[in-house]
């Protein structure tokens, strides 16, 4: 879980965290990360998701970029890629479009993030 650029909105995605922690699994909090960092943390962590914690205005752009250096080392189908946080409804297709698995709102239920990734983690 990490938060591409520094917008100080930070809660949604460390209460995220935790709930998957609480659910068992495995969590690497990266925090507040460029890109680039997010990508090598994922691929050096060997890592089945990416969550992605956003806040609306550069949330298409940031994650074009991620998936963008995912394709271009050759390793973007090697994650289950998750965006959250304050996001327009109207750009949950767009986020999809570009690779990402799925998109979380505020008020989602932590359990409904945990039921996705065990049902769509790649084995």
């Amino acid at each position: 879980m990490s938060k591409p650029g520094i917008d100080g909105h930070w809660r949604g995605g460390v209460v995220v965290s935790r709930g998957l922690r609480d659910a068992g699994m495995e969590v690497i909090f990266g925090g507040f990360q460029n890109v680039e960092q997010i990508v090598e943390s994922a691929i050096s962590e060997d890592v089945d998701v990416i969550g992605l914690s956003m806040h609306s205005g550069a949330h298409l752009a940031y994650t074009e970029r991620v998936i963008n250096l995912l394709k271009e080392k050759g390793v973007k189908d090697h994650f289950l890629i998750l965006v959250g946080g304050v996001i327009p409804v109207m750009d949950f297709p767009t986020l999809k479009e570009m690779g990402v698995a799925n998109v979380y709102g505020p008020g989602t239920v932590v359990a409904d993030i945990t039921k996705f990734i065990v049902e769509n983690i790649k084995k």
